[in-house]
């Protein structure tokens, strides 16, 4: 199934996206997805309906993240081996793991809002896991079954405040209001049967800027839902974004950053596209 929510910021209503690509209202089954909606039993009752038998909704309207209630949005750097080049950055021997600030999250295609005084706003593709029930201590071995499903991220990163003025707190230029739009979809765990074989990419006005495979992964969804649940219990809901590949604006010579009038399109095949606007702060 692929979970949405649609409707003004704050107003969102529940759906799915039927095998048409039409959107169909699940209001009049339950009041919004969230955690309790993607417990394993949640899931399958969902998976049994029938969607031509739902309302369809007209029109276009705006997706909202995918779910709600995001308690711990975890992010993983240098997850991919040529982005850790072009960062000047050691491959590192254990997951890189740092917090974005939950206030960040946005809908798919929202604009994103460059902070007043910044001028090093990047881009940043990113598969993320989304967690269907509590995961603590896991082994790798059984970490996926602990997985919802899965969405499209774009790590939106402020590299002034992350390198230069984060003395090592990468979440300082990670967390700005906007710089953590979600979906448009959760794509539940049964369409993806191999988190690894998933292509990513990302677009800069019409530009190709970033091109990978989950399979370029340093360490894989497994490792990483293990990994951090050995160090935080992750709960329902929760979402762990898994790295980028090579590409990003920072590792351009000379670096290019965004933009206001800047568009940002990404995708992930089954996880469907985002499109951004760069806006600055009004």
């Amino acid at each position: 199934m692929k979970l949405l929510r649609y409707g003004p910021p704050g107003l969102e209503r529940p759906g799915l996206l039927d095998a048409g690509g039409a959107i169909r209202d699940l209001s009049g089954l339950l009041a919004d997805i969230g955690p309790d909606t993607l417990s394993p039993a949640a899931l399958q009752a969902l998976a049994a309906l029938d969607p031509q038998r739902l309302p369809m909704v007209d029109g276009a309207p705006r997706l909202g993240t995918p779910w709600r209630g995001i308690g711990k949005f975890v992010a993983v750097g240098l997850n991919y081996g040529r982005h850790a080049a072009e960062a000047g950055m050691a491959i590192p021997a254990e997951p890189t793991l740092f917090c974005k600030w939950t206030s960040c999250i946005s809908g798919p295609d929202d604009d994103i809002v460059i902070p007043t005084g910044c001028t090093r706003v990047d881009w940043e593709v990113e598969l993320g896991i989304v967690i269907g029930s509590r995961a603590r201590a896991v082994d790798e071995a059984g970490a996926l079954r602990h997985v919802a499903g899965y969405c499209l991220a774009n790590d939106v990163s402020e590299r002034q405040y992350q390198i230069d003025r984060g003395g090592g707190q990468w979440g300082k230029g990670k967390g700005f209001d906007s710089f953590g739009p979600l979906g448009p979809y959760l794509v539940t765990a049964d369409e993806v049967p191999d988190p690894q074989d998933l292509e990513l990419w990302l677009e800069l006005n019409g530009e190709r800027r970033q091109t990978g495979h989950t399979g370029d992964m340093i360490f894989s969804c497994a490792r990483l839902v293990s990994e951090c649940s050995r160090v935080m219990t992750l709960e329902p809901g929760d979402v762990i974004i898994t790295g980028t590949p090579a590409g990003v604006g920072m590792g351009a010579r000379p670096p290019r950053y965004l933009e206001a009038g800047d568009v940002v399109t990404l995708g992930g095949g089954v996880l469907g596209t985002q499109t951004q606007r760069v806006v600055a702060a009004g």
